[in-house]
């Protein structure tokens, strides 16, 4: 009886524990969370095989296949498939499955090497991980061409690497084959500016950069950027020995093999980007903006200003022979006219003859007349008089004064005035110093700007923690329409020395002209200094982290200059200091750079180098992202080290 217990005791026990194994074998299998669907795809596409087959010779057929491992797009055809040597007809280009077809409409040439550089244009179908530079050749001839010459492109300007920009070879050695012909070979810049130009035939070269905007493989616009090496190039090569070295892991190596390979030589090109000076000048618009003011608008500031004579005849003997003052913007691209005789500004229609210089279809310069008609648009619409005498206020003439409460001492104060003025009589302008607890008067120059007459500016070598007051009476100033000025009372300091710092940099491997610009973390720059004794003198500088550029001003007009490639021109060098500068208050900051010591691709901090080739990443599919949502408890652990990457993409920029 007590074994028959017992043995019910057990039944029951192993009963529950079937129970509960099957309910959260149920649990298990009901949970709601979706599938990761496995690892993603991070490798690109392969190839498997071609007809022809690579590098095939004595090919002449229309017709192209290309056999990858897996099914595939091709992305963007037209712009990122580079043949070489050039085609007028683009070959029809598709992917069918795991296959690529290209269909020539083109004949081809005889005794030619044929590449076909897809540059990152093949991608797979799921996850769009792209093939790198995956390049195709075959010969009409017996032999398949097979030097390379490799390089570097950056803007002349600010050595940005410069990406996906046509890199071509001319055989022709005479300057207008650059402008005529179209290139012999070519391939274009990836992200990081670099390039290889492959297949190419024993022989003698002029290389050259080009911003192809119309496709026709010639510089034959003056808006495309270009660049030109001042040498021919003779591909060559040589038998040369890398070391390769295989890993168990990250700390273990496993061998260390030899490997023998044929080094292609040029392989250090270094080219500059630069676009010429448009010498294609025309007024491109006109414009009335109010009543007295006529707006010419051109696109370069050349042989300016235009003469301007009146069509009609009662304006003609009405008005003052000189009835406009002339104010130029900052780039002199733009004059405003302000009209001060009255006969003029209250018509409603203005007509005039305009003379001045333009570019003929050949951009050389020649005069041109127009007739212009001004159009008063928004006309003031009449008001009550009644209401105008009880809420009319005071239309002042305004006065805008940079001084603030806090100045720096380098800062120049300016006083602009909102219409020209009739005249200024300096004495009404007062400027007082206060010495102790009393406002004593000072003269100081107060000088009319060149480019615009309603800008005034104090000339004074300001000095640390001076204290002053501007003062201004009402009615002092009046414009030429008869506006006078509100009182005026503004008062600013100037900060301590202890609030600046000095840098002075020595200059090393330079021409015996120059100038330096410090850069904020923008680029933008913030101080120049002219090359003086081998020196570059920046005082009074705010606390704060500075770049520095410096520039061989060959022409020593204090400007950058571009390129030319008529004559001959390369742009003026730019050279970037490989680190900053952390400039403290009250510090004496000294540098002695060596401009030359480090290769120019390898000098621009990457800090402010704004082309950063982008780290690929495989894309997933909306099945891997749930998957990965699902499993992020388990890949928390894993990190990546911003400085290590920054690290790693400034010598994938460098190392050519």
């Amino acid at each position: 009886m007590r074994i028959l217990k017992k043995r019910n005791k057990l039944l029951i026990v192993v009963r529950i524990q079937i129970t509960l194994f099957s309910f959260l074998l149920l649990y298990a299998c009901a949970s709601p969370g979706t599938p990761s669907g496995g690892d993603y795809d991070s490798t690109p596409p392969k190839f498997v095989k071609g007809i022809p087959a690579p590098n095939s010779v004595r090919f002449d057929k229309n017709k192209i296949e290309l056999l990858f491992d897996e099914y595939l797009s091709i992305e963007k055809p037209a712009e990122k498939v580079i043949i070489t040597p050039p085609q007028e007809k683009m070959p029809v280009i598709r992917a069918l499955g795991k296959k690529i077809t290209v269909e020539l409409k083109d004949s081809l040439m005889a005794n030619t090497t044929y590449t076909f550089d897809f540059t990152d244009g093949i991608v797979d179908n799921n996850e769009k991980n792209a093939i790198e530079g995956f390049t195709f050749a075959f010969s009409t001839g017996d032999v398949v061409d097979s030097l390379m010459v490799s390089g570097l492109l950056l803007n002349a300007e600010n050595l940005e690497p410069m990406p996906h920009v046509m890199i071509g070879l001319h055989e022709n050695q005479a300057d207008s084959a650059f402008t005529s012909l179209p290139f012999l070979r070519t391939t274009s810049t990836n992200d990081k500016g670099q390039f290889r130009i492959r297949n190419i035939a024993p022989g003698t070269y002029k290389l050259f950069a080009l911003n192809d905007i119309n496709r026709n493989y010639r510089f034959d616009q003056p808006t495309e950027a270009i660049a030109f090496y001042d040498s021919l190039i003779v591909p060559d090569f040589e038998p040369a020995v890398r070391m390769d070295t295989i890993r168990i892991d990250s700390l273990t190596i496993d061998t260390i093999m030899e490997v023998h390979y044929n080094r292609f030589m040029p392989d250090d090109i270094l080219l500059f980007l630069f676009q010429e000076n448009s010498r294609n000048q025309y007024l491109s618009k006109t414009e009335r903006t109010n009543r007295q003011q006529l707006v010419f608008h051109f696109n370069l500031d050349e042989e300016l200003p235009p003469t301007l004579n009146f069509l009609d005849e009662e304006a003609i003997e009405n008005a003052n022979t000189e009835w406009y003052i002339t104010e130029y913007s900052p780039d002199k691209k733009d004059i405003t006219y302000w009209i001060s005789d009255s006969t003029v500004y209250k018509k409603d229609t203005i007509q005039l003859k305009a003379e001045y210089i333009a570019s003929d279809s050949l951009l050389n310069p020649v005069s041109v007349t127009d007739t212009l008609k001004f159009v008063l648009r928004n006309k003031e619409a009449p008001r009550d008089k009644k209401k105008k005498e009880t809420e009319e206020k005071i239309d002042f003439l305004k006065l805008d004064i940079t001084a603030k409460s806090l100045m720096d001492v380098f800062d120049t104060i300016r006083i602009t005035f909102s219409e020209p003025l009739a005249d200024l009589d300096l004495r009404k302008i007062q400027i007082q110093q206060k010495v102790d607890t009393l406002w004593e008067n000072r003269e100081f120059p107060i000088v009319q700007d060149t480019l615009n007459p309603r800008v005034y500016a104090i000339k004074n070598t300001w000095l640390y923690g001076q204290e002053f007051q501007l003062l201004v009476d009402s009615a002092a100033i009046f414009s030429i329409y008869g506006k006078w000025n509100d009182s005026i009372n503004t008062r600013f300091k100037f900060n301590e020395e202890k609030a600046y710092g000095n840098l002075y940099v020595k200059i090393i491997g330079g021409e015996s002209s120059g100038f330096g610009e410090l850069l904020d973390n923008s680029e933008k720059v913030v101080r120049t200094s002219s090359l003086h004794d081998g020196e570059l003198i920046f005082e009074d500088l705010k606390p704060g982290k500075y770049y520095l550029r410096y520039v061989e001003d060959t022409n020593e007009n204090g400007k950058w200059d571009t390129g030319n490639y008529a004559a001959h021109q390369q742009p003026e060098k730019v050279y970037y200091f490989e680190g900053f500068f952390d400039i403290r208050e009250y510090s004496e900051n000294e540098q002695n750079w060596d401009i030359k010591k480090i290769p120019v691709a390898k000098q621009k901090p990457l800090e402010i180098t704004k082309n950063k080739p982008e780290e690929k990443k495989p894309k997933r599919n909306e099945q891997n992202q749930n998957g990965q949502r699902s499993n992020t408890n388990s890949n928390s652990n894993r990190s990546m080290n911003p400085s290590m990457n920054n690290r790693s993409m400034q010598e994938n920029i460098s190392e050519m």
